[in-house]
C-alpha cells in the first residue's frame, strides 16, 4: 500500500481522499466490505481516480473486474493499474479487456499452482488434514486424530479373516447379512465394492495414503499415522490372495487372464 500512496503523492495536483483495503478470501461470495464503500464514494463524486495495485485486486475473476470497471466508468472515474501499467484514460476498451482476461487467467493459474504446491508441501511433511480422514473402523478424538472404534474394528478383522478363510466377496457380504451386521451406512446389505476396498485399504495397517493431483498426481504415504487394526503380515497375505483369485497372469505373452477359475467357500 505504501507504494500506491507514494505514487499518488508524486502527483502534485492529486489529493489522497481515501484508502480502501479488503482482506478476504478469493472464494465467490466472500465479504468485501471496503470495495462497495469505494464504489459508493466514486458514485457520489468524491473521487476522480482509483489507483489499484493490480487487476486481481479489483475482482476475483474477469467478470468481476469488468463489472467494476464499467461501474467506475459510468461514474466517470479513471482507473490506474500500477503493476500492469494500464490506465483507462489512455487505453482502448478492446486492449483493456484482452489484457484483463490474460492477466486474470495467469493470476488464477498462479494461485492454483500455489495451492497445489502448498498441499504437496503439507503432504510431504505429514501435515495434510487428509491423512486423518476417517474410515470405517475409526473415530476421531478431540484433537482430530484417528482412534480405533473397537466394535467396528472387530468387523474389519472378521472381513479379513473370512477372506483368508476362503470366502468370496459375495460370500462375505452374505455372511455379514446373516450375522445382522449393518453396513457402514447402516443398511442390511453391504455393497460389494465396500468390502473390496476395505481389503485393499492400507489405512487398516496404520498407513495413510493421499493422492495429490488426481489420476496423474503424486502419491504420498504417511507410515504409522494412526493405530493399525490389521497386521502388516495379514494385509500382505490378503493382497497376494486377491492377486491369485483375480486370474490375472503376467508372462512372456503379456498380461492376461488364465483359464483357471477360483472356487470360493460360499
Amino acid at each position: 500500500m505504501s507504494g500506491l500512496t507514494k505514487f499518488v503523492s508524486g502527483h502534485n495536483n492529486w489529493k489522497l481522499v481515501d484508502i480502501h483495503i479488503d482482506i478476504a478470501s478469493f472464494k465467490k461470495g466472500s465479504v468485501r466490505s471496503a470495495f462497495p464503500e469505494m464504489i459508493e464514494e466514486c458514485k457520489a463524486g468524491l473521487m476522480d481516480i482509483v489507483v489499484v495495485k493490480n487487476i486481481s485486486k479489483l475482482g476475483r475473476d474477469t467478470v468481476e473486474v469488468l463489472d467494476a470497471i464499467n461501474t467506475l466508468r459510468e461514474a466517470e472515474v479513471r482507473i490506474i493499474f500500477r503493476q500492469e501499467e494500464l490506465d483507462t484514460l489512455t487505453v482502448g476498451s478492446s486492449l483493456l479487456i484482452s489484457t484483463i482476461e490474460a492477466c486474470t487467467q495467469a493470476e488464477n493459474e498462479t494461485r492454483s499452482d500455489n495451492i497445489k504446491w502448498g498441499i504437496k508441501q503439507r503432504a510431504s511433511n505429514g501435515n495434510l488434514g487428509f491423512y486423518r480422514r476417517k474410515c470405517y473402523g475409526y473415530d476421531k478424538d478431540k484433537n482430530g486424530d484417528l482412534v480405533i472404534n473397537k466394535e467396528q474394528a472387530e468387523i474389519v478383522e472378521l472381513i479379513f479373516d473370512l477372506y483368508l478363510g476362503g470366502k468370496s466377496i459375495l460370500g462375505i457380504v452374505k455372511d455379514l447379512k446373516d450375522r445382522n451386521i449393518k453396513s457402514p451406512t447402516g443398511k442390511d446389505n453391504w455393497p460389494k465394492r465396500s468390502v473390496e476396498e476395505m481389503l485393499s485399504n492400507e489405512k487398516y495397517i496404520g498407513i495413510s495414503v493421499v493422492n495429490v493431483g488426481g489420476e496423474e498426481g503424486q502419491i504420498y504415504k504417511l507410515n504409522n499415522s494412526h493405530p493399525a487394526i490389521i497386521s502388516k503380515e495379514m494385509f500382505d497375505v490378503v493382497q497376494e490372495e486377491k492377486q491369485k483369485r483375480s486370474n490375472v497372469v503376467v508372462d512372456e505373452n503379456g498380461t492376461h487372464r488364465s483359464n483357471k477359475k477360483y472356487s470360493s467357500k460360499k
